[in-house]
């Protein structure tokens, strides 16, 4: 698996929760045999973690939600019919997820520089939080 499919952005939006269209694209690379192993490790931790967290959802029932759509729509009327969170819950998810990394957490911090050091962007000031790095990472920044 030379060439990397690039999921989309954490920062993309769908059903008003971010970082969902990313999760979406995860999972169906996952199914077609397609995830890059640099995915793999965290696949349905981390971020992805978070989510289903959040969504209070498991990961296997939304792969099998996944699995059995077609399109982003079909995950989209499935979230709004069963995923029953506030506006205020939603933007909480989001504001942790986008500010992962800038918090003043001493290790986390250690930890974004650690990462921005071995991909070769240490001299990158613009990337301040894990979002900014995967951005920058996949090329989108």
């Amino acid at each position: 698996m030379a060439n990397i499919i690039f999921p989309r952005s954490p920062r993309e939006v769908m059903a008003g929760w971010t970082y969902l269209p990313r999760f979406v694209d995860k999972i169906r690379l996952h199914l077609a045999g397609q995830l890059h192993p640099d995915y793999q490790e965290n696949f349905c931790k981390g971020f992805d973690a978070a989510w289903l967290k959040a969504a209070g959802v498991s990961a296997e029932q939304f792969i099998e939600v996944v699995r059995n759509s077609i399109t982003d729509g079909e995950v989209c009327d499935w979230v709004m019919n069963n995923v029953r969170k506030t506006d205020v819950e939603k933007a909480a998810h989001r504001d942790a997820l986008l500010n992962h990394g800038k918090q003043d957490d001493p290790q986390l911090k250690a930890r974004l520089k650690m990462r921005k050091e071995q991909a070769g962007f240490a001299h990158r000031d613009d990337i301040q939080t894990f979002v900014d790095f995967i951005d920058a990472d996949e090329k989108r920044i």
